[in-house]
Parts: structure tokens; sequence; C-alpha cells
């Protein structure tokens, strides 16, 4: 949670960034992002390998596994896990891998069992992944160890009712992943909220065009005229990087605008308060970016995700999620959706991604095809997309900076001094205010 020195700077820095008519003193300048990072499948490649295996990755919220027993699979990087809410009431995820030939050792997308029993040939393991029944076991000889042919775990922590995944044994706890954020974020109740909606949307274009789309508000004048832009001040937008390739930005209303009135997207009489949300979730839109997938604003009302799965180079599903406190008898919140007029295979309307969301994945099919001709060479970012820039740093990193071809590669020109707790604009502003 932000302290009231901190709140007070940023409400400061706002109307510094507004003033300015340069980047700031002594920030570095970009160097254009190469044209591959986005087309080229050796550097899709190098992603997969090294930052979708060892990144933490929100996998589901506790409200899909609610009960001891519960259970769901999960791929959203290729490699079929079961989130398993146990018997104990501890939430832990394995790969749907039976011990014996390898068949899946759960089918159905979710149910609840006490058990996890394989179809195949009836192995089956307690809700802790231990194997504790192989019919005919006699068969195995006196040398079958069943304690050796367990369920093969992935690492899975929680942060509030959220859980998470990392499929490197090796690495670092969720709250060193999170740094900052883990603290930042207590105010919005990750331990309270409830799953409202869930929906997935396929893309054609890679998840980086996606998501960089949600990472700056350079675009919002132009893209979003009567959506965002009467929400979000772009010229008073303070963005903040963090270490581990995370971010925030915060953007308060443009200064002739009732945000109140215009925020009925997101404030609907109906939904429960946050309480603990602070001045700046109440007031700005205040929005995160966590590496390597996930962007959302965060308010006193909604905890709505969007998360960016690639599926191919040039492909990706897009998760829109909706979280906010129990709505009772009311409407179920769901922010990035809509109804539309198709009837789905259960008898019920389908849903289609909202008038905000539209605007923001319009033009990913042509930019992709664009990207991938022979006038595409590369990307010049300015300031205002420092988070991108900082993002694809972190990017290099995962993957090793050795490893990533001198063509393809973001250098690191943004420094330590620039990434939180440093903030050189601070003193930059506290100068510029002394007396002449």
């Amino acid at each position: 949670m932000m302290d009231q020195q901190t709140v007070d700077t940023i409400k400061r820095l706002m109307e510094w960034e507004a003033a300015r008519s340069r980047p700031p003193e002594g920030f570095p300048h970009l160097p254009d992002l190469p044209a591959g990072r986005y087309t080229s499948q050796e550097y899709y490649d190098l992603e997969q390998q090294h930052i979708w295996k060892k990144s933490w990755l929100f996998a589901a919220h506790l409200d899909e596994v609610p009960e001891p027993g519960s259970f769901m699979q999960w791929d959203n990087v290729g490699q079929p896990l079961i989130i398993v809410h146990g018997m104990d009431g501890v939430v832990r995820a394995f790969y749907n891998t039976c011990r014996h030939r390898g068949a899946p050792v759960v089918t159905a997308q979710r149910g609840r069992t006490p058990r996890l029993m394989c179809g195949y040939h009836n192995w089956t393991y307690k809700t802790d992944g231990e194997l504790v029944g192989v019919p005919e076991s006699q068969d195995f000889g006196s040398n079958f160890d069943k304690s050796c042919r367990s369920l093969i775990s992935v690492r899975c922590e929680m942060y509030g009712k959220l859980i998470f995944v990392n499929l490197d044994e090796g690495a670092m706890s969720l709250r060193d992943w999170m740094g900052p954020l883990w603290d930042e974020w207590e105010e919005f109740a990750f331990d309270k909220v409830r799953l409202a909606a869930r929906q997935s949307f396929d893309l054609k274009c890679n998840w980086k065009v996606a998501m960089e789309a949600n990472m700056e508000v350079y675009h919002v004048p132009f893209i979003h005229p009567d959506t965002v832009a009467p929400l979000v001040d772009s010229k008073r937008n303070v963005n903040t990087m963090f270490p581990g390739g995370h971010a925030r930005m915060i953007a308060p209303p443009p200064r002739n605008t009732n945000r109140e009135h215009v925020r009925a997207i997101d404030n609907p009489p109906e939904w429960q308060s946050i309480e603990t949300v602070g001045e700046l979730g109440r007031t700005t839109t205040q929005s995160y970016t966590m590496f390597p997938n996930w962007v959302s604003p965060l308010s006193n009302f909604f905890i709505p995700p969007l998360i960016f799965w690639p599926t191919s180079l040039n492909t990706t599903r897009l998760e829109l999620i909706t979280m906010a406190l129990d709505w009772g008898d009311g409407p179920v919140p769901d922010l990035w959706t809509v109804p539309n007029r198709k009837i789905g295979p259960d008898g019920k309307g389908e849903r289609e991604m909202s008038p905000i969301i539209q605007e923001d994945t319009q033009f990913g099919e042509a930019i992709q095809k664009s990207m991938e001709s022979d006038g595409f060479k590369s990307v010049p970012l300015s300031y205002q997309e420092a988070r991108i820039y900082s993002f694809h740093q972190t990017c290099d990193k995962m993957i090793g900076l050795e490893n990533v071809p001198p063509h393809l590669a973001a250098q690191q020109v943004i420094g330590k001094e620039w990434v939180w707790p440093n903030d050189p604009r601070v003193n930059l502003m506290e100068r510029e205010a002394e007396p002449a």
C-alpha cells in the first residue's frame, strides 16, 4: 500500500509531466527495437524456452477449484498441467501425466474427486500427488517403489485467491518475483475478490503486439477518443518501472471530466467498493504490468487483468478476466465483454469483446501482416513508451543476454537509476521548483 508521501509525490509528478517539453534530463535515448523480435521464429523459440518456462504465470482463481478435491486442467503454455485443491486444503499443480505410460491423469476439464485416477490402467494418486494404487502391482516385481512414482509437481504459489505456477523448479518465490507489487497491491483485497468472468479470444498477431497496446497511453487520444480518452489525461501520465520488468502507470482524468460520471463503465452502483483502496485507486487510472503477460487497471471496484498467451509466432490468446467483491444476487460483473446475438452450444448467449478491447485489438492482424513485410525494419520508442522498452530489456535478461543474437537484441540502456525505488524525475522536479 502506498504511503501518503508516495501519493503526494506522484500527484506532483503528474503536473510536472504535463509541463515538460522534452524527455527528462538524463533519460537515455532508446535505440530501435529490431523487427525480428516480433516476426522471427528464432526469437519466439527463445521466448518459449527461457521466458515461459521460468516465469510466474497466472493460472487460476481459487473459485475455479473452490473445495478440497476440486481440480482443473491448465495448458496455456503448451504444457498439460492440473491445478488441484488437495484434500488437505493445499492448492498444488502437477503435470497431467501418469507415471506409468504417460496418459493424462484426468481428462475432464474440471471436476472434484478425492483421488486422481488415470483411466488407462487405473493408477491412482492422492490429491497431494502420491501414488497409492497400482492394479496388479505384484507384476512389477519386488523392486517397484511407488514412493518414487508420485505425480511430478510444478511450483505453485498464491497471491490472495490467485493461483500462479512456474515450470522452473529453481525459481525464486512468487513474493520475490512480484517485488514491490506484493505490498503495493495489498490495498486491492486480492484475498477477498471473487472470480466474476473469464473469457478467451484468439488474435492474429504476435503476443507482444497485442500486449503492448495496453502498455502506453500515447495511443489513447487516437484509438479511444470516446472510451478511454475521457478517463485518462495522457499528458499527466506517470510511468514507473519496477525491477523484473514490472511497471505501473497512473493517470488522472482530464481536468474538465467528471470522473465519477464517465467511469460508469467500471463503477456501476451494484458493485461493492473495496474500502481499503487508497486515493489514487479511487481517483485515477492506476494500471500495472506484471512480467511477462499480465496488464491490469486496479481500482476500488474491480481487478480485471488482461492476460496474453502466445499460441504461435503470429497468434495470441487473450484472456479477459473480471474479479470483484461478492455481487450477491446482482448482475455478474464483466468489465471486458458484452453479450452478442450468437447462441453457444450450451444454449446460452455468447460474449464478445467490449468496445474498449475491440479498439485495442482492431489493428493487431493488420499490424502483424505489415510487420512481416520488407518495409518493417525496427521500432523507435518514445519516452512515453519506456515501459515497453523496459519490458523488452527484461525479456532479453530472462533469455540470457549471451543467448540473444545481436541482430535481435534490445540494448540494455535503461539502467537501475531509472528503476524503482530510484526516480531522477523527483530531484529534477524539486530542482526546477526552487526559486531562481
